[in-house]
């Protein structure tokens, strides 16, 4: 991985960073002039820069949890935020650092699941942890059957899931395994109907949307739309193309379906549930560098599940990848991230979007 490099939500580096410090600029209401529905502004930043990070939502409040900072691959970092009051505070540290880890929250307990410890997507992890809100406190919990890492982690009806992700020899798995809280103990569910990582997971009415994600190189499915690049430097190597893949799982049927795809392929960006849609948004990697890093994704498209269509939403102001999102009432909360492909540079910038 490329030495990180930081942009921070007090400023910006170089032209790439134009937009962003124009938004800083125009102040917490600029609208777009794209024409396309929804506004971006800015909260307080995160209290580090940080990409690839797990995040979750409970009792209205953010947790960002693990990811890369600057120095380490594999943070062991446990971040609150507060929408009401603006405010992050630290809380106690993961047990295990990594990046790239599964994050799901439910029920006043937070799950993070696999993640790698070394870059890049090196020496994943089949280690998983529960952490209590109320007590600020963790316990490890069984592992999962094998280590992996970019694992999409859903909880339905109490019950963890942990679908695909890249183990250690940077394969790309359709591995669907389920934790049930009551006996302490994982099953296979049916797995994902084509390998992938870097995906993004939503639950809505009971069921589980896995949506993008790359596959590896050699596990192209001629059949689906893909989108990516091979035969590059850096981490383009080992992750194949980018997918526009938008498959559906029913835990009441332990089945899956497919659903209208992507319209742009893209893996690593940010899926939220907000206003009865499922928005993705940025991602990497739109436009390689043979030399390494790149151009990420700006796109925000949102999946309408009544008309099982996609939209297409007013852009992110800069294009990011490796960053998650939370909705609380009317806003969106986008944290952290990286604006190039790869490495750097990483932001602590928190991004809120909005619908009218």
């Amino acid at each position: 991985m490329k030495p990180f490099v930081t942009v921070s939500a007090i400023g910006g580096i170089a032209a790439c960073c134009l937009a962003l410090v124009g938004l800083v600029v125009a102040g917490p209401a600029q609208s777009q002039s794209t024409g396309q529905p929804g506004t971006w502004a800015m909260k307080a930043p995160l209290l580090a820069p940080r990409v690839d990070s797990g995040v979750a939502l409970l009792n209205g409040k953010i947790y960002v949890l693990g990811g890369a900072i600057m120095g380490k691959t594999d943070s062991q970092l446990n971040q609150e935020y507060d929408p009401a009051t603006d405010r992050w505070r630290d809380l106690a540290p993961i047990p295990q650092g990594a990046t790239h880890p599964g994050v799901a929250g439910d029920n006043g307990k937070i799950y993070v699941v696999g993640g790698f410890t070394a870059s890049v997507h090196a020496v994943a992890l089949d280690k998983v942890f529960q952490y209590d809100v109320a007590a600020n406190s963790w316990r490890e919990l069984p592992p999962i059957n094998s280590r992996r890492g970019s694992v999409g982690v859903a909880i339905v009806n109490g019950k963890v899931h942990a679908i695909g992700g890249r183990g250690l020899d940077n394969v790309t798995v359709a591995t669907h395994e389920l934790y049930d809280p009551a006996t302490g103990k994982w099953s296979q569910a049916a797995p994902l109907p084509t390998a992938r990582d870097h995906i993004g997971v939503i639950v809505l009415n009971g069921r589980i949307h896995v949506i993008g994600g790359r596959i590896s190189n050699h596990e192209t499915d001629n059949s689906k739309p893909t989108q990516g690049v091979r035969g590059l430097p850096f981490d383009m190597v080992t992750n194949g193309p980018n997918t526009t893949l938008h498959d559906v799982y029913d835990p009441a049927t332990n089945s899956w379906q497919s659903a209208a795809p992507l319209p742009t392929a893209r893996s690593n960006g940010a899926a939220v549930y907000y206003h009865g849609l499922i928005l993705y948004a940025g991602g990497e990697c739109m436009k390689p560098n043979p030399n390494g890093g790149g151009d990420t994704f700006f796109q925000n498209e949102a999946y309408d599940p009544k008309m099982n269509r996609w939209l297409t939403l007013a852009p992110l102001p800069a294009g990011r990848q490796g960053f998650g999102a939370e909705a609380v009432g009317q806003y969106v909360y986008f944290t952290g991230g990286s604006l190039g492909c790869g490495g750097g540079p990483l932001t602590d910038q928190l991004l809120t979007f909005r619908l009218p």
